[in-house]
């Protein structure tokens, strides 16, 4: 199975329980649930036509990626990122990212490349489309695809996971229509990284993320429970479809 940046990865399977993280992460990082939504056992037992225990194994294995809070007495909810939490985050990308595309460069080769322009292309229609969760969806993958360029699996992995805390950042404290980066600068990178001009890659890149963090507002907003028979019903049909 993918992650929901399109990535192969080994932590994703086919039980029900996986089959739940994997919709509830999707339906997070692509802003379907906002920071704030509260996530009652009930109601989404009921959305996927599981148990009470089911669902909160899931809920815990999302707190434990800080994707959700969970609360005494008050239940679970979408995690809302602080405003010191939201910097750290772009912060460390901004270290990791930056640190590791001199390995990028050297490894890249022409497959390399198209693969990133065919995700440059759909995440620029997404945009003009306005489809915020493909938008979201693919500026991740641009990132998470561009450092497993480099053959680093560990840092490629601890990106894709920075994406999930990154969206998060984002819906909590973006503009209304903020759906991942701006995909002019992914082009800008694309560019560099065809002429190999490490150190200007790696100072965009930089930039890059200076300007996502200039963009965010740290103001306080309230977030509404969304109808989850609704949201999932696609991925409760699914699942109750397969073995197991």
């Amino acid at each position: 199975m993918t992650s929901w940046s399109g990535l192969n990865t080994a932590y994703f399977t086919e039980d029900k329980d996986d089959h739940i993280y994997n919709a509830l992460v999707k339906s997070i990082v692509e802003h379907q649930l906002l920071p704030g939504s509260k996530l009652p056992e009930e109601a989404l037992a009921q959305a996927f036509s599981v148990s009470r225990t089911g669902i909160r194994r899931v809920l815990q294995r999302l707190a434990a990626v800080q994707l959700v809070t969970l609360l005494p007495k008050r239940g679970a909810h979408v995690t809302t990122p602080d405003a010191d939490e939201s910097r750290d985050v772009f912060a460390t990308r901004k270290i990791l990212e930056c640190a590791n595309l001199p390995r990028v460069v050297a490894h890249c080769q022409s497959p390399h490349r198209v693969a990133l322009q065919q995700l440059v292309e759909q995440e620029k229609r997404a945009h003009e489309e306005r489809n915020g969760a493909a938008a979201i969806r693919l500026s991740a993958a641009f990132h998470v695809q561009l450092q497993a360029i480099s053959g680093n699996k560990v840092l490629t992995e601890t990106v894709s996971q920075l994406t999930l805390r990154s969206s998060l950042a984002i819906a909590a404290w973006g503009a209304p229509w903020q759906q991942g980066c701006r995909c002019t600068d992914h082009d800008d990178l694309l560019e560099l990284l065809k002429n190999r001009d490490t150190d200007g890659l790696v100072d965009s890149m930089a930039h890059h993320f200076d300007h996502i963090l200039a963009s965010l507002r740290f103001e306080p907003h309230r977030s509404e429970t969304p109808d989850f028979m609704q949201l999932f019903a696609v991925h409760s049909a699914q699942m109750n479809k397969e073995p197991g």
